[in-house]
Parts: C-alpha cells; structure tokens; sequence
C-alpha cells in the first residue's frame, strides 16, 4: 500500500524558503548525542524525571495508543519537531506555535492563515531530517506525518527516540488504516488536543471545520454528481485514489463522485483504457515534490492520443489539490470547498 511519502524530483516553490538551523549550537546537540551514545546519564531516567515533575490537572494524566506505541503524558510536550507538513499545519492551527522548535519536509504551499506562523518555525531539512539533526534541537516529542518519518533503516525509529527519552507520534492514516476517512481527521486533531491540554481548542477547531463542510455540501445540495479522476502521478498506468481514500470521502463532499471508487485500495493503478472508459469530466491533480509539477502533468494528460476524448481531458477540466489536502490533518475539509468550487462553480458565483 502507498505510503505517502513524495518521490523525490526537483524542488518545488514551497521548497526555495531558506533553510534555518534549529536554535540550540550544534556543539551542544552533539555533546548531548554522545552523552546519549556513551551511556553518560539515563535517557529513560531522563524521561521519568521529567514525567514526574510534571504538574497534574489540566486533563493530566493522559494516556495515548498510537500505532502499536502507548504512551502516557503527566504534562504537554513543550519542545516539538513536526516531521511533514500536514502535522506541522495542525499544530499550528491548534495555536502550538510556541511549542514548536523545528519542522522538516514542506512538499506543497502552506495553508494561507498558517503561513506567517510556519515560516517562523526553523525548518531543520528539505526532507526527512537525520536523526541526529532532530536531536540538535532538543524536542521531548516528535509527530510524525508519513511512516517515513520513523524510517528504521535510516536511523529514526520510534524506538531509537524512545531511548533518547523523546516521545513520537505518527499521524493515525499511516497506523496501517484501511480506510481513511473524514472522521479520522477530527479524532487526530482531538488527539493532539489531548496531548497538548488544548481540549477546548481542538473542540473548536474540529467545529469549525464540520461547518466549513456543512456549508459547501448545503451549496451543491441537488447538484448531479460529477464524475472525477484523481491524477496523482504515473505514465505507464495512472496512480490513483481508490474507494478506500480520504480523497473519495472529499470528492463525494464536494458534488462529485470518484471513478475509480471501486478499487479496493487507498491508493492504486489503474490503466488509461480504464481512465477512457470511466469518461470522468472532471480531473484532480494532486499536486506535491516528488511526481512532477501540475504544469508537467496537465501537458502528459493533454498530449496523450488515447485520452484525446475524455470529457475530462477534452474540456480541459483539472482541478488541482495539494497533496497535503487530501490526508488527515486540518487541510481536508478545505479541500472539499475548493473541489467543490471546480465541478460546480455555477453554485458558487
């Protein structure tokens, strides 16, 4: 199953910010990495110390199952790295700005009402950083947005943070989920809420984006559903969003319905006599670092004989979304609006 992890191409513009080093002197960081290496001083006492500092009340003690790792917090995390952008964007949009001490791996432009508190993050790497590099910035929790961001084979197992005394957290679609859905993305953010003492604001956060969906389902009420392919990369065969995806759920929200909703996946192939046959009028194109650019791929899709008369393709018809648009995090529910925009601008004038 597709793991969500771009594939590397040419940097993006979401990629030319300049990149920042995290505030703590790298001789302090790697003192710290070799006192952890040699055994100078427990991480695991380190980690119990903390815990048992901590003041209690606020919704404290909590206790979280995430992925297989169970975990409990007498106090909020206070020194954050965020592995992806989607995590980096929640947290932000729960008002964490000030706990966050490094992020790493923007793959598509930020949400505008999250852009000038994410610049203000040290970006620690282009993409996943090393383990060391997350170390120089003296977090005491990681949350992680694709399973790559605990690559064991590259050294960041949840395991070797564990010992180094720092806590993880991966985003739950990558828990092995075999279906994601809309209600994922408000139990994540619930979730973070919890670990963050910010119930109340997750509470908040969690309505205000089911009314942003109750607002455009209300604006295409009625309208015939619109058939959709979602173009994520591929030239041999199309790589694309299967029944068992967020995106179907967006695309249904939005006035749409996904072609492809029958493949049994979150994500798979299809071939292009399937693309023509299916005769969707509308494409999305998920849009991220690693596949090409939207320019790239509106001209393969345009340049191909076979797919000459697909309403879609023959309209030209594409809607883009970012990629972080499509997973759990903040970002979905407005990509419901924006699809919607795309197959019924008539409602939206």
């Amino acid at each position: 199953m597709y793991d969500g992890t771009p594939r590397p191409s040419s940097p993006s513009p979401a990629r030319t910010r300049p990149r920042r080093r995290a505030p703590r002197a790298v001789a302090v960081a790697l003192a710290l990495s070799v006192a952890l290496l040699a055994g100078c001083g427990s991480p695991e006492r380190a980690a119990g110390d903390r815990k048992a500092a901590a003041p209690s009340g606020a919704g404290f003690p909590v206790t979280i199952d995430n992925c297989g790792t169970r975990t409990t917090y007498d106090r909020p995390p206070s020194r954050v790295v965020t592995i992806h952008q989607h995590p980096a964007e929640l947290m932000l949009a729960l008002g964490l700005k000030d706990r966050m001490v490094g992020t790493a791996f923007p793959d598509s432009a930020v949400l505008p009402p999250l852009r000038k508190d994410f610049e203000a993050v040290p970006e620690l790497a282009e993409k996943e950083p090393s383990f060391e590099t997350v170390l120089e910035a003296e977090p005491d929790f990681v949350y992680g947005g694709y399973g790559s961001a605990f690559a064991d084979n590259e050294g960041r197992s949840r395991k070797a943070f564990a010992d180094a005394g720092i806590d993880t957290y991966l985003n739950r679609e990558y828990c092995g989920k075999k279906q994601v859905s809309m209600q994922d993305t408000y139990d994540e953010i619930r979730t973070i809420g919890a670990v963050f003492g910010v119930r109340d604001r997750a509470d908040r956060l969690v309505a205000d984006l089911r009314g942003r969906i109750a607002r455009t389902a209300e604006a295409v009420k009625g309208a015939p559903a619109v058939p959709v392919f979602v173009y994520d990369s591929g030239d041999k065969s199309a790589f694309t969003a299967g029944g068992k995806s967020l995106g179907t759920e967006i695309i249904r929200l939005a006035g749409g319905r996904n072609v492809f909703a029958d493949l049994d996946e979150v994500f798979g192939d299809a071939s292009w006599e399937q693309v023509v046959a299916r005769r969707p009028e509308v494409i999305a194109i998920y849009d991220y670092a690693g596949a090409g650019s939207v320019e790239q791929k509106k001209r393969f899709l345009l340049s191909q004989p076979a797919l000459a008369d697909v309403p879609a393709v023959k309209n030209k018809r594409f809607v883009v979304l970012p990629l972080t648009a499509t997973l759990v995090g903040v970002r979905p529910p407005y990509a419901v609006e924006d699809l919607a925009r795309g197959l019924h601008p008539e409602r939206f004038r």
